[in-house]
């Protein structure tokens, strides 16, 4: 009897032990910068609250290519607290953005992936025609025509 009893209670501190862990849980997974010129601010904050009951720890936050860069917070975040992560988009390219962020944690969702999107505009150029005409300086000697 006393080794049924102290295979259950064995099973049972498992079976507890299993579910104690992080969770990450995002406000959104995508973020969607719209349409927007070349050079703009293409930054973004994921804002994330650990819903487990364990601290949680983000070992790394890896872009899909290296015009995505993530900022990820290198602290345990404890049960029920909020952090962000910061995703900077290198906005000198044109075209559509359709970006990734995996993130790697102790969370029981592995791995987890946030993504940004949107669209690029080439950033108008300065039209010559318009551009200040250098007049001589005060006193300068005229030209004969």
């Amino acid at each position: 009897m006393k080794k049924i009893l102290l295979a259950l209670s064995v099973a049972l501190v498992m079976a507890l032990g299993v579910h104690a862990q992080a969770e990450i849980e995002f406000e959104k997974n995508v973020h969607d910068f719209g349409t927007m010129k070349q050079h703009g601010d293409a930054s973004t904050e994921f804002k994330f609250t650990n819903t487990g009951s364990e601290p949680l720890i983000i070992s790394n936050a890896k872009g899909s290519c290296g015009c995505t860069v993530p900022e990820w917070p290198r602290e345990p975040i404890q049960p029920g607290e909020s952090n962000v992560i910061r995703v900077k988009y290198d906005s000198k390219r044109i075209g559509p953005i359709n970006k990734s962020v995996t993130i790697t944690s102790n969370g029981s969702e592995q791995p987890k992936v946030i993504r940004i999107k949107g669209k690029i505009d080439a950033a108008p150029k300065a039209d010559e025609s318009a551009m200040p005409v250098k007049e001589p300086a005060a006193g300068a000697p005229k030209a004969n025509n």
